[in-house]
C-alpha cells in the first residue's frame, strides 16, 4: 500500500461479514477471519485483484517498510533538506544503511538510492505542476545543493531538462507504486 487511497479501498473491500481488521495502515494489514464465513484463499484473491501482495518473508516485509519510509519522507511530510535520507532510514529501522541498501537491492530491481531519487524527482514534478515555488526553492526543499544538481538528476531520471518539463506545461507524473521505472 502506498497511499491513503489504498487504505480506504481495502477498508471498504474487507468490510465483509467474517473478516475482522485489527490493523490497517500503509504497508501493514493485520486481520483475522471466521473460517465458517470466509476463506483465506478468498481474502488473498481479493487483495491480488486490487494489485496487493501478501508478504510472508521477513526480508521482503522489511523492504516494503523501507519503501514506505522513503515514500513517507519524500511525499507525505514537509521535506527537511537537513535530514539525509540514509540517516532517516538508519534512525527509523535501527539498522545500518549498507545493510538496508543491500537488502533492498536483493529484493528489488533497483537500488535504494535510485528508488529514493525517483521519488524525489516525482515530488519535484508535483511541485513544478503546482507552480507555487521557484526552482531554487524546490531544490532547497528537496535537499539538493543547487538547481544545477536538481536539473542534472531530473534529466537523468526523466530524459528531459527541468526547464523543458516546466515550459511544456504537459505534466505527466508516475504513481507512487511505480518504483524507479524511467519515464
Amino acid at each position: 500500500m502506498t497511499c491513503s487511497c489504498c487504505i480506504h479501498l481495502l477498508r471498504k473491500e474487507l468490510s465483509i461479514d467474517g473478516i475482522e481488521i485489527h490493523e490497517l495502515k500503509l504497508g501493514i494489514l493485520d486481520l483475522s477471519i471466521d473460517p465458517e464465513r470466509v476463506t483465506w484463499n478468498f481474502v488473498e484473491k481479493l487483495l491480488e485483484s486490487y494489485g496487493f501482495e501478501i508478504i510472508r518473508d521477513k526480508e521482503k516485509a522489511l523492504v516494503e517498510q523501507i519503501k514506505q519510509a522513503v515514500i513517507e519522507l519524500v511525499h507525505n511530510t514537509t521535506y527537511n533538506a537537513m535530514v539525509r535520507n540514509s540517516d532517516y532510514l538508519v534512525e527509523r529501522f535501527g539498522m545500518s544503511y549498507p545493510y538496508l541498501s543491500t537488502l533492498f537491492s536483493k529484493h528489488e530491481p533497483t537500488t535504494l538510492e535510485k528508488f529514493t531519487i525517483f521519488h524525489k524527482i516525482e515530488k519535484v514534478r508535483e511541485l513544478i505542476e503546482y507552480g507555487e515555488l521557484s526552482l531554487s526553492e524546490i531544490a532547497f526543499m528537496m535537499g539538493y545543493s543547487s538547481v544545477q544538481y536538481l536539473s542534472t538528476q531530473f534529466k537523468t531520471v526523466t530524459g528531459i531538462s527541468v526547464t523543458e518539463y516546466k515550459s511544456a506545461g504537459k505534466f505527466e507524473r508516475k504513481g507512487l507504486d511505480k518504483g524507479s521505472k524511467p519515464s
